[in-house]
């Protein structure tokens, strides 16, 4: 029996211990939000958070995280109030299909955890999920404005969006 924490609850997972985390969040415990891209660690749309820090969840073993706490998109918003980066999501219309976009936020929520006010060099060299639709301009733009709410800036400035 394998136990941990997901979105600050309780669970366990009796089932074989290699099954990837990502499997476990989707299948067993109905976390939707972490979506299966590509299977080998490469486009980040499973990325989770393990333990405060970004992890793909295809490539992260469910025993791994025995004892440990793990944050999917769906626990990132505190009850009815949205995370910043979140907000900055909304705000900035990121999305196009979508697909890979709970990813980016957490990979984003990582990143600005690491690097509160990231350069746009940070954010290349660091942000490393894909987004098939090529929507990395709003993400970048995204991620600063996401910065400036997380230091209580009221707007983000005059931003361009290369």
């Amino acid at each position: 029996m394998i136990s941990f924490q997901v979105n600050a609850v309780d669970v366990t997972f009796d089932g074989d211990g290699d099954t990837p985390l990502l499997w476990v969040l989707r299948d067993r415990l109905n976390l939707t939000g972490t979506k299966f891209g590509c299977g080998i660690g490469q486009c980040g749309a499973c990325t989770v958070h393990v333990d405060g820090r970004a992890q793909r969840a295809c490539l992260v073993r469910v025993d791994a995280v025995e004892g440990r706490t793990v944050k999917t998109i769906e626990g990132l918003a505190n009850g009815d109030s949205l995370h910043p980066v979140q907000q900055a999501w909304l705000e900035l219309d990121v999305p196009q299909c979508g697909y890979c976009q709970a990813g980016q936020v957490m990979a984003t929520v990582d990143l600005l955890a690491r690097l509160p006010a990231p350069t746009d060099e940070d954010i290349d060299a660091n942000m490393t999920n894909i987004c098939r639709c090529g929507t990395y301009p709003r993400i970048r733009k995204a991620i600063h404005r996401a910065a400036d709410l997380s230091r209580g800036a009221a707007t983000a400035g005059d931003r361009d969006e290369g």
